[in-house]
């Protein structure tokens, strides 16, 4: 089996992953926060742990700021409908996933006003075509840091820089970036950050996370038990328990832990340098196939390890159908909830075939994929 659907999900993970996930359930698995036990406490001090390196990956000053969601959709909720109200003006592209998107178009029923900047068919966004969008009442700009679809790897500096300048709340969908890519919230301007834990950060499904900026509250979208101020009948205003009711994942939050570890230990600039030879290997090798089409900007320097292909006009499900029945890869074909973007690029109606490597992948997959792609080729 060779796997190869990392943007959705990273797999396999670090064994460091699986050992801290199985040490916490069976060791002490108890509730964070809600009792003065030695359990709970031990939970609630190993979970603190990940807010401090999490804090440490992302240059953040104070791991309070570091809220726990249960992915990067609920973070950019939070983040977007925590701080647009009627008659806000938000910015965005035309690259962004769904989970931008709808909640974007949920509130513009509202009466948030938004403008959707379009990218080339790259995938690439002009910091200049922002710019000239910015209106008075502009009160964020949410961009994401790499294309789910074409791996393009967005200006988020320039644009964090801009944002400052002018006074907007910058937020940055880091998705698909955050463990392979430098994030430096401070020296790139971003007010929150939106990431999931189960990617490029290696630990399991059911963890994320938003940093919020010192200073900046956002309005909470759910309220509950926090295990503190229980004698109170509002919402508590300290950080994090302002948006974190109810029992949070906490093995799986230790296990995102271990993945960061990993990472330092491994070395982000070591993981990224792995993933774009790998990138680089497959971009030469699909340009010397005929019929196969590939999107993006075609260098691993401008985009991060996502390659979408199409093979002449077959459709992108009947193509990830055969590499997994015949040749047993995994990829992901259709729209991967990024509408906007397929139809930025020309594959809407086709949609792609998503090959997303991760740190684990080897350059003897990549051959064995290419070599499953030149006899499909032939065939169609």
């Amino acid at each position: 089996m060779i796997y190869f659907d990392n943007g959705a999900t990273t797999f396999p993970k670090p064994d460091i992953v699986y050992d801290a996930v199985m040490k916490a359930m069976k060791e002490y698995g108890a509730n964070p926060g809600r009792s003065g036990h030695k359990l709970a406490i031990r939970m609630g001090r190993e979970i603190y742990e990940t807010r401090e390196l999490l804090a440490k990956l992302f240059n953040i000053d104070n791991p309070m700021n570091i809220i726990f969601t249960y992915n990067c959709t609920e973070s950019l909720n939070l983040a977007i409908k925590g701080i647009l109200s009627k008659g806000d003006h938000v910015i965005t592209s035309s690259m962004e996933h769904n989970s931008v998107l709808r909640p974007l178009f949920s509130l513009e029923k509202e009466g948030v006003e938004l403008t959707i900047v379009n990218a080339n068919p790259e995938g690439k966004i002009r910091v200049e075509d922002i710019v000239i969008n910015i209106k008075d009442n502009t009160k964020l700009i949410v961009i994401t840091h790499v294309s789910n679809l074409t791996g393009t790897i967005m200006p988020i500096e320039e644009i964090g820089k801009i944002a400052r300048e002018k006074g907007i709340y910058f937020l940055v969908d880091a998705a698909q970036s955050a463990g392979v890519y430098d994030i430096d919230v401070k020296r790139m301007n971003i007010d929150m950050l939106a990431f999931p834990g189960h990617k490029g950060l290696l630990g399991p499904q059911g963890t994320g996370g938003l940093y919020i900026r010192e200073g900046l509250l956002l309005k909470e979208i759910k309220q509950g038990g926090t295990g503190s101020f229980s004698h109170v009948l509002d919402q508590p205003d300290i950080f994090p328990d302002r948006y974190e009711s109810g029992t949070l994942n906490g093995p799986g939050i230790i296990g995102l832990g271990a993945g960061v570890k990993y990472i330092f230990n491994r070395g982000i600039e070591n993981i990224r340098k792995h993933e774009e030879e790998l990138t680089k290997h497959f971009l030469e090798g699909l340009s010397k196939i005929d019929k196969v089409k590939i999107y993006g900007p075609l260098n691993e320097k401008e985009q991060g390890a996502v390659v979408s292909i199409n093979i002449g006009n077959e459709d992108s499900s009947d193509i990830s159908f055969i590499l997994d029945e015949k040749y047993d890869i995994q990829v992901r074909p259709g729209l991967h909830c990024a509408p906007l973007a397929h139809k930025t690029i020309g594959t809407f109606e086709q949609g792609v075939v998503r090959f997303s490597f991760g740190p684990f992948n080897t350059h003897d997959e990549l051959d064995y994929a290419l070599k499953a792609i030149r006899e499909i080729a032939k065939e169609v």
